[in-house]
């Protein structure tokens, strides 16, 4: 594991290498304070260019690219909305598609409207909207999705620049969780209604967004939705307040030659068409599964267990993203982003919401205090059960657990046992990896 997310400090973002060009260039006309905190929240914009293609996960099934979502969240006044300038310019062509098939349905209003009431109304036309508007109702979403199904199996995206925007697009607060979970799935979300006035259909939900975010909206929002698979499907890229440096932030200007460079790219996700199977990121993403394994019994922690599968496979699509910008080919840089995609992930969860996930409810300076904790790291070099037992004892755990605990950690390599004294050593394997 190169990282560690017990410590307050998020996991620093490796050097974006060799085939992660797009992701500089990308980041290149944004403020540095906000390069690792858009790094997440650029891959389901990208996702959405794509139709028509599945990739292979390791556990053998196909999956597309859409069902990609991820919220950012920082303080008022840091710098969020650079990712609503930054998701203009990537989808500058999914406006200028949109603005012709909205003149289609300004037309067909119109038309509506100037016939008189016996007279037969116009037909709606087929319109599908690639980028709607953030103000959507929940029977425009569907009806949007039912026309990019029908229209091509497109993706929509949606970028909400306040969390309680996406209340609007479910139907309420109370439909939020059954939403989220069947866009990220891929389920169909039908309707029947009565009249012909109502919605009705059942279209496979084929929907990417993004969302920004307060530390204390996020937290409300999503403070009934923890443990019920909603919280762990939604990326979460969290920038803590920095310090009070007094300089402003400085953004650049998107200039034709930042497009030229950015259609060279989108056109390998335009055309990429088909099923693959990427050998080298699913070897990734079943090491990062046996490290997601290990880092839970570290921290003895079946929440941070279960948050990280769903991490995985939201990287997974990134590193499915990542290798057909470059080409379709693969490199180690790659693999060192998707790695860090997850950690950062569950490091932003912890931060946030580790409090709300021990069932407390204090604020977001004590919830990265209440997340997991490495108890092999807070003992000694050599100890014996009873420094465990304490341990647990002391972090609300029960002593029972304790030598099935210590014998998954001997399993693991993590320390070994000394019959003559009695006493557990950490091993070099284990002392060499959390330095």
């Amino acid at each position: 594991m190169k990282y560690d997310i017990t410590k307050p400090s998020a996991p620093k973002m490796p050097t974006l290498g060799k085939g992660t060009e797009c992701i500089r260039l990308l980041l290149s006309q944004t403020s540095k304070d906000m390069h690792q905190p858009l790094v997440p929240m650029l891959f389901p914009v990208l996702g959405a260019h794509f139709s028509g293609a599945e990739f292979q996960y390791p556990d053998l099934t196909w999956k597309e690219l859409c069902g990609q979502m991820a919220n950012l969240v920082a303080e008022t006044g840091s710098n969020k909305g650079q990712l609503s300038n930054l998701v203009e310019a990537i989808c500058y062509k999914f406006r200028l598609h949109d603005d012709e098939e909205l003149q289609k349905l300004i037309e067909w209003q119109r038309q509506v409207k100037t016939k008189s009431a016996n007279k037969e109304k116009p037909a709606r036309p087929d319109v599908a909207f690639w980028f709607p508007p953030s103000d959507v109702t929940s029977a425009a979403f569907l009806q949007n999705a039912m026309a990019c199904e029908a229209l091509g199996n497109r993706t929509q995206y949606l970028n909400l620049p306040e969390v309680e925007m996406a209340d609007r697009i479910c139907g309420g607060h109370k439909q939020i969780s059954q939403m989220l979970r069947n866009i990220y799935d891929r389920q169909r979300a039908g309707a029947l209604r009565a009249t012909a006035d109502g919605i009705t259909g059942n279209p496979l939900l084929r929907c990417n967004f993004t969302i920004s975010s307060t530390p204390f909206a996020t937290r409300k929002f999503y403070r009934n939705d923890l443990f019920n698979g909603t919280f762990g499907r939604m990326v979460f890229s969290y920038k803590p307040r920095t310090s009070r440096d007094g300089r402003i932030p400085r953004q650049g200007k998107y200039s034709e030659d930042f497009f030229r460079q950015l259609d060279g790219y989108l056109v390998r996700l335009d055309i990429c068409k088909g099923q693959f199977i990427i050998p080298q990121l699913n070897k990734l993403t079943d090491h990062l599964a046996a490290d997601m394994a290990t880092l839970a019994d570290l921290t003895d922690d079946d929440i941070l267990w279960d948050c990280s599968k769903r991490a995985l496979v939201s990287a997974w699509k990134a590193g499915c993203i990542l290798w057909t910008l470059n080409g379709m080919s693969w490199t180690k840089a790659m693999a060192d982003v998707v790695e860090w995609l997850v950690y950062h992930d569950l490091w932003s969860k912890m931060q946030l919401f580790g409090d709300l996930l021990k069932e407390g409810d204090t604020s977001t300076s004590e919830a990265g205090k209440s997340g997991p904790k490495n108890m092999l790291d807070d003992l000694p070099d050599t100890f014996n059960q009873a420094q465990l037992e304490a341990l647990r004892t002391q972090m609300n755990k029960s002593k029972e657990g304790t030598k099935g605990q210590l014998r998954k950690w001997v399993f693991l390599k993590l320390i070994t046992f000394s019959e003559e004294s009695g006493l557990y050593s950490k091993t070099d394997k284990y002392l060499s990896r959390a330095k």
